[in-house]
């Protein structure tokens, strides 16, 4: 009995010690990744290039972030006579509560009003930065709660940090503008190639609105590149990614690393196959006003209307915009 007794114990503390040794491997486990996670939002939090651009409007349904691309001419390839900062890229990435993701581009020659001065909303950067927020926000009716400025000339050392990023594009280009190089297909690019191909413009048929849809291809790639599992085990990889993709990007005020993965991943889900993406909706492409030059006139009601769909995660997936459906009627 004595025996029974002592083994029937043994027995019955085996598990339990085994359970301990397993709860205590899951403590220490957690602890090293929470203070690895604290050790990296400081890090990015610590390098973020922040700034005022937050006008304070009040919120509408989901949250949105205003993505600009700032072609600033720094010396890189494909200069076309053009000096200073400009934003040849205006996206609005929309992520509701639940539904899908939508990225939109607004044409860079959107013809809009401040004060009593008409001119192209490009132009609105120069007066300052929050007054292009509020432009955007005047556009498209949604509240913007962040901003990422991306500058182009940054985007090389980001794509050259991932070993290169997957384009497509259907036409054989030489542009001198530019400088992009391309036969009709998909390549992986370099740096240069991907920063070319952002901002060629002259020899694509459908001029800015083509090239915005180039763009959003760039970002979805590097995007998508930057997650892969291929990159996220070579941590010298995802350093120097990370590293590069700081110093691209200039951000509002409010933003944290929180919210800069957030925004990574609602992009990431735009632009997948559930997701909304292409430009707003225009009545007039090559409307002409005095002193400002040929204009796209925007229909502000019908982009509203989308706007306020995409905000409650109403909208079905695909593409969208006055092109799209120039497109989809050929």
């Amino acid at each position: 009995m004595p025996l029974a007794h002592s083994g029937a114990t043994a027995r019955s503390v085996k598990p339990r010690r085994r359970h301990h040794r397993l709860l205590t491997a899951f403590i220490i486990l957690a602890a090293a990744l929470a203070l690895a996670l604290f050790g990296a939002w400081n890090w990015v939090d610590s390098n973020l290039n922040s700034s005022q651009w937050l006008p304070g409007t009040p919120n509408t349904p989901g949250t949105s972030w205003l993505i600009l691309g700032s072609d600033e001419r720094d010396g890189t390839t494909g200069q076309d006579g053009t000096t200073g900062a400009r934003t040849d890229t205006i996206l609005v990435l929309t992520k509701p509560n639940s539904g899908p993701s939508s990225l939109i581009s607004i044409p860079r020659d959107s013809l809009v009003q401040v004060g009593q001065d008409y001119m192209k909303i490009n132009a609105v950067y120069q007066i300052s930065k929050t007054d292009l927020v509020k432009q955007v926000e005047t556009v498209t009716g949604q509240h913007i709660d962040h901003v990422a400025e991306i500058q182009f000339g940054g985007l090389k050392s980001v794509v050259d940090a991932l070993g290169g990023v997957k384009l497509c594009y259907d036409h054989t280009v030489d542009d001198v503008n530019s400088g992009m190089k391309w036969q009709a297909g998909c390549h992986v690019a370099n740096g240069d190639q991907a920063l070319a191909f952002s901002r060629m413009r002259y020899s694509d048929p459908n001029g800015d609105f083509g090239r915005a849809a180039r763009q959003r291809q760039v970002i979805a790639a590097i995007m998508s590149t930057a997650a892969s599992g291929s990159t996220l085990s070579n941590f010298g990889k995802t350093t120097a990614t990370a590293e590069a993709g700081l110093r691209a990007i200039r951000v509002d005020e409010h933003t944290t690393p929180y919210t800069l993965a957030t925004m990574a991943m609602a992009f990431r889900s735009a632009t997948g196959g559930s997701g909304v993406t292409g430009s707003l909706y225009w009545k007039d492409a090559g409307y002409y006003v005095d002193g400002v030059g040929s204009c796209v006139l925007l229909d502000t009601a019908k982009n509203h209307e989308l706007f306020a769909a995409l905000g409650r995660g109403e909208h079905k997936a695909g593409t969208v915009g006055t092109l799209a459906e120039a497109n989809q009627q050929q």
